[in-house]
């Protein structure tokens, strides 16, 4: 189920985007910039939030939609309080973080890519964390989580609610 923005609420994130927009409107390569701002206000970019850049910036929605959708640090579905991040690079991957995954996805009820209902926490795959040595690994957020088995996800998840 896709989300609605509620654009009355977000009144005064508008007005900060389209400061943003007249700062730097005409600039070359100004809708990465705009896409970022937006981002870094709404905390993604809902499609609410790309019609009123494409209408602010006078380009096509289907040019700011693709943009939006091609670059992998720009979100077009809001992402919970908690990212959690699952390695499943080589060594994590062989050490069982799939089971990690599995049970992360039940718990949580979501699947990879996914927002829990109440906003709380985002899972996500990864690649190499760099904690080889701590395989599988997870990270929430900044904190790493090494050697991990799938029964100490309920523990894990607690501290965050």
């Amino acid at each position: 189920m896709t989300k609605v923005l509620d654009i009355k609420a977000n009144e005064k994130n508008f007005f900060e985007l389209k400061e943003y927009i007249d700062s730097v409107k005409g600039a070359k390569g100004s809708l990465m910039q705009v896409l970022h701002k937006a981002q870094d206000i709404f905390g993604y970019l809902p499609i609410e939030v790309q019609k009123y850049i494409s209408t602010e910036l006078g380009v096509p929605l289907a040019e700011v939609y693709g943009v939006a959708t091609f670059y992998t640090q720009f979100s077009i579905n809001p992402k919970g309080k908690h990212k959690i991040g699952v390695c499943l690079g080589t060594a994590c991957y062989v050490k069982g973080s799939q089971l990690i995954m599995d049970k992360l996805s039940k718990e949580l009820n979501i699947k990879v890519g996914q927002t829990t209902e109440d906003n709380l926490f985002t899972l996500e795959a990864t690649r190499c964390l760099g904690c080889c040595g701590l395989a599988p690994v997870m990270m929430i957020d900044q904190d790493v989580y090494g050697k991990l088995e799938p029964n100490r996800i309920p523990e894990i998840l607690e501290k965050y609610k």
